[in-house]
């Protein structure tokens, strides 16, 4: 059998495991126990196929069936499968041939943070050509959300009473004569974040330092990390910023969909 006949059967699809998982997602998305006639004429199935394709997953108890009214519905043991799946993966080890991927195209540093104690955690790194921001973003260092561009879009998951609390308790200390130091001044930031999709740290954790952020979403649509571009202000300029913007917004939206999420 010749290479070329043997890639075309690979990516034929099977049809009969599509459609038992068009079966599970009508069902997960109706959030309630349903009738057999009811997910067939949402797949547009017969009912015979969608029972014996039920029947299927009843024996390895991904579905259940009430007793009384004959409503079907997903078990918990895609809970089960869900924890696997989410111990085996890793933020850090999914993005980081991504942000290798952003820091090539871009010719700056590209990082990843996540929120940890009401802080920003960089949890990697991919320098620049010229290790600038060395010192700034490693590993493990910590920065203030309020002053920094990934900081600023993980503070879009809280409502006012948590923003309110993360203020009371870290302030919001002035780094440079550009940092935002008010509440009324930060809250306007982050509803133009909320708008543009991204954020910016324009010399508000580091004179001389311009970083550009994009959040990273995981399946339940919460902003779980931010990736970011950081080079001096020299080059991380007004003409260059537009090409950063679309790069970073692009990674970001991979990585999200390698976490499950689904815009």
């Amino acid at each position: 059998m010749s290479d070329a006949t043997l890639k075309t059967k690979s990516a034929k699809k099977n049809q009969s495991v599509e459609k038992v998982f068009q079966i599970i997602e009508i069902m997960a998305q109706n959030r309630g126990a349903m009738r057999l006639q009811d997910i067939a004429a949402s797949l547009s199935l017969p009912a015979s196929t969608v029972l014996r394709f039920l029947n299927t997953l009843m024996t390895f108890h991904y579905v259940n069936q009430d007793p009384e009214t004959l409503k079907y519905s997903l078990s918990m043991k895609f809970c089960q499968i869900g924890d696997l799946v989410s111990s085996q993966l890793s933020i850090r080890d999914i993005a980081r041939p991504y942000l290798i991927r952003l820091s090539d195209k871009c010719n700056e540093s590209a990082c990843l943070a996540v929120e940890e104690n009401l802080e920003v955690v960089y949890i990697d790194v991919v320098d620049g050509p010229d290790n600038m921001l060395k010192a700034m973003q490693r590993i493990g260092r910590r920065a203030p959300l309020h002053s920094t561009g990934v900081g600023k879009l993980l503070l879009l998951n809280y409502d006012e009473e948590k923003l309110n609390t993360i203020i009371a308790q870290k302030g919001l200390c002035s780094l440079t004569h550009h940092t935002i130091t008010t509440k009324e001044k930060l809250v306007a930031e982050l509803k133009d974040i909320q708008a543009k999709g991204y954020a910016l740290d324009n010399e508000e954790c580091e004179i001389g330092a311009r970083c550009l952020a994009a959040p990273v979403y995981d399946y339940t649509k919460k902003i779980v990390a931010s990736i970011s571009v950081s080079g001096p202000t020299s080059r991380m300029n007004e003409g260059k910023l537009p090409f950063v913007e679309e790069q970073v917004k692009e990674i970001a939206k991979i990585i999200s969909e390698k976490l499950g999420y689904v815009s």
